[in-house]
């Protein structure tokens, strides 16, 4: 079994981290029962956040009775002090303990500092202090915030979206939390459901060893998959990397990778799904993409309005509205 250390935390896990944003998905019961089977086999670090709807309260009803044993990294998506302790309090009571091991500012579009006005760095050390949280992490869709984060020395954790088809910078940002000796909480390791070969995507973060994938599980086919891994971890072989090389060819470059931080949308389009159709089509069977609740997704791109609310929030600077454009043109090929 891997197991990762991140950074100066001391948390030492194995290198599973259970993603529980898609469990917001499924039933209370359903999910209960996949942080169960997760924990049962060997899985103890759970990501989740107070944005995630009802996923803290199902990890509290599944995991409560382990709580020593386990470690749960929440986020607050709070950009004032009151807000901040609201939402601390909030997830403390519906995961049902007295502090949170990573308290994850989410995705400010700042880099939080003491002094800086906010006053979030310094409700985080009164946090910490309290005992309520033991680490102070940030996550971002943004290099250069997280690029800051990292460089400002303040942050015991990172989470960023990670993946083999990361860029040049990105690797050299993942590298650089290394020398800095802060954890990295890889989301999207799997690019939003674009790489379809997980043994590929394990191997390849399994080079990284202050970082922990966050894979997003719904099914416990998922789970399963990742359980598999435990004792039989993916080696980087040639088969591996021919995968890998192949989806950077296909895959690489400016994409988006289903963040979300576009929507909603006024126009009632799927944009994280529609933007990125072309490829999905390509990369899974036809007939999920064809359906008739895609078609009538699709067509709304002939709706747009063009408000520029979609390019303005893409942390990636993407052209949306392009994307959605193009891709409707090619969709409409496969029809």
């Amino acid at each position: 079994m891997d197991y990762v250390t991140l950074g100066s935390t001391g948390i030492t896990v194995n290198k599973n981290g259970f993603g529980a944003l898609p469990i917001q998905r499924i039933s209370t019961d359903d999910a209960v029962a996949l942080l169960k089977k997760a924990y049962d086999n060997g899985i103890t670090f759970f990501d989740t956040a107070r944005m995630y709807t009802d996923i803290e309260e199902k990890i509290g009803l599944a995991l409560s009775g382990v709580r020593n044993k386990i470690i749960i990294a929440t986020k607050t998506t709070s950009q004032d002090v009151s807000g901040f302790w609201q939402q601390l309090e909030t997830s403390l009571t519906l995961l049902k303990t007295d502090y949170v091991d990573i308290y994850q500012l989410h995705n400010p579009p700042f880099c939080p500092r003491p002094g800086d006005g906010s006053r979030l760095y310094e409700a985080m050390l009164e946090a910490k202090a309290q005992g309520k949280i033991r680490h102070i992490g940030i996550t971002n869709h943004r290099i250069d915030i997280a690029r800051e984060a990292l460089r400002s020395g303040l942050y015991e954790t990172i989470q960023y979206p990670f993946s083999y088809l990361a860029a040049n910078d990105e690797l050299d940002f993942i590298r650089e939390c290394a020398e800095k000796n802060v954890g990295v909480l890889a989301m999207k390791a799997l690019s939003g459901g674009l790489i379809t070969n997980s043994a590929a995507a394990y191997a390849f973060l399994a080079q990284f060893p202050g970082v922990i994938p966050i894979w997003g599980v719904q099914h416990e086919s998922e789970l399963l998959e990742f359980i598999a891994y435990q004792d039989s971890p993916p080696v980087m072989d040639d088969e591996l990397k021919r995968v890998i090389a192949q989806d950077i060819t296909d895959l690489g470059g400016e994409f988006c990778r289903g963040c979300g931080y576009c929507m909603p949308c006024p126009a009632g389009i799927d944009i994280s799904t529609a933007a990125r159709m072309s490829l999905m089509l390509r990369r899974a069977p036809l007939s999920v993409w064809l359906a008739d609740h895609w078609r009538e997704n699709m067509h709304r791109i002939n709706d747009c309005i063009d408000c520029g609310h979609c390019k303005t929030h893409c942390p990636y600077g993407l052209d949306a509205p392009k994307l959605l454009r193009d891709n409707w043109i090619d969709f409409q090929n496969f029809i």
